[in-house]
């Protein structure tokens, strides 16, 4: 599947699922930036990494104080999210949500276990 493809599909289901998040919720999201790539590799640290994860969530999290340096991002690699669901239109929608969310939680300071007992991950 082709990058601009997967790029707008993730697009559309972001937009989507920002609608019917709560408001605090939406409101935290619209802080933190969002980056569509392809696949790891591009990012200050990706040389640390697996190179097959799905997201990535980098910055400071919404409880700390952060400089003006130091903006939150999360990174959805979209070629591994197409890999990892199989080819499959809905479930590479479902799984940018689901990923997205995950790296949102991070963000907004839980932790694996904490985002996982909110059925994250």
């Amino acid at each position: 599947m082709d990058f601009e493809t997967l790029s707008t599909w993730a697009d559309e289901e972001l937009k989507a699922l920002l609608k019917i998040l709560p408001q605090d919720i939406q409101d935290a999201a619209a802080t933190v930036a969002v980056s569509l790539e392809e696949k790891p590799g591009h990012g200050a640290y990706d040389e640390s990494l697996e190179g097959d994860e799905l997201g990535l969530f980098e910055g400071p999290c919404a409880l700390d104080e952060a400089g003006p340096e130091e903006l939150p991002r999360i990174r959805l690699f979209l070629t591994n999210l197409w890999e990892w669901v199989g080819g499959e239109e809905h479930d590479y929608r479902d799984e940018v949500g689901t990923t997205f969310l995950h790296e949102l939680g991070h963000y907004l300071g839980w932790d694996e276990e904490e985002v996982a007992e909110r059925g994250l991950e």
